[in-house]
C-alpha cells in the first residue's frame, strides 16, 4: 500500500501509523538519501530474518545495517571511539554506511558478524520515522535482479507493484536515486573506504 509522505509537515498520525507497522514486525519500503530501501524494526529478529530471506542475505557472511535517528542513538548499538564519533559527526546525516563493532543491545542475528552498519540518511522522512519509532530500523537496498531495469527502484508506484505483497507500506517520498552509499569500515585502527558511493568522506 502506498503512503505519500513529505520532507516536512507530515501528519503525526501518518508517521505513527508507519511506526506501528514496524512495531508489528512488518516490512516497509522508504526513501533514503541514496536509493529506496526496504526495512523493518531493527530489534525484531523474525522481521530481520524475513528481510534476509527476501534478499538472499546470509547474516554470517554479510553485514546488516541499521538506520539511527541521531548520533546519541548510535552508541546504544555500536561501539564508537572518539575519533570515529568525530568522523561520523562531520559526515552525518549523509549518504554513508559506517561499519562499527556492535553491542549486545542488538539481536542475536547481528552477533554472527559482531559488526553493524550504521546509516543516518540525509532524508527527513525516514529519520522522522526512526524518531517516532524510537528504535533502529534495519535497512537494505531493494531486491533487484541483474537483468532488471534499475529504473523500477526509483519509482514508488513501480516499487509498490513489485513489492506491495511483501511490504505492508511503500512510502512515496518522490523519485529515488540509483547510487548506493559510501561504505566506511571503522573497525580497525584507521577508517577504510570499502565502497565508494554517493558520499565523499570528509576526514577532517
Amino acid at each position: 500500500m502506498l503512503l505519500k509522505l513529505y520532507n516536512k509537515n507530515n501528519n503525526p498520525a501518518d508517521l505513527q501509523r508507519v511506526a506501528d507497522v514496524l512495531q508489528d514486525g512488518e516490512l516497509i519500503v522508504y526513501p533514503t538519501d541514496t536509493m529506496y530501501a526496504i526495512g523493518c524494526h531493527g530489534l525484531k529478529e523474525r522481521a530481520i530474518e524475513r528481510i534476509c530471506q527476501l534478499k538472499g542475505i546470509d547474516p554470517k557472511k554479510n553485514n546488516l545495517s541499521i538506520i539511527c535517528y541521531d548520533l546519541s542513538k548510535v552508541s546504544e548499538y555500536a561501539k564508537v571511539d572518539n575519533a570515529t564519533f568525530k568522523l561520523m559527526k562531520r559526515n552525518l546525516p549523509g549518504p554513508f554506511t559506517f561499519i562499527l563493532n556492535g553491542t549486545n543491545r542488538l539481536p542475536k542475528i547481528f552477533r554472527n558478524r559482531k559488526e553493524v552498519g550504521i546509516r543516518m540518511p540525509d532524508n527527513p522522512i525516514i529519520r522522522e520515522i526512526a524518531r517516532v519509532l524510537d528504535a533502529p530500523i534495519l535497512t537494505t537496498t531493494l531486491p533487484h535482479d541483474e537483468n532488471e531495469d534499475i529504473g523500477y527502484c526509483t519509482d514508488p508506484e513501480l516499487i509498490d507493484e513489485k513489492l506491495g505483497h511483501v511490504a505492508s507500506l511503500v512510502i512515496d517520498g518522490g523519485p529515488g536515486g540509483t547510487e548506493g552509499s559510501t561504505v566506511v569500515d571503522c573497525t580497525g585502527d584507521e577508517p577504510v573506504i570499502v565502497r565508494q558511493g554517493k558520499g565523499w568522506l570528509d576526514e577532517g
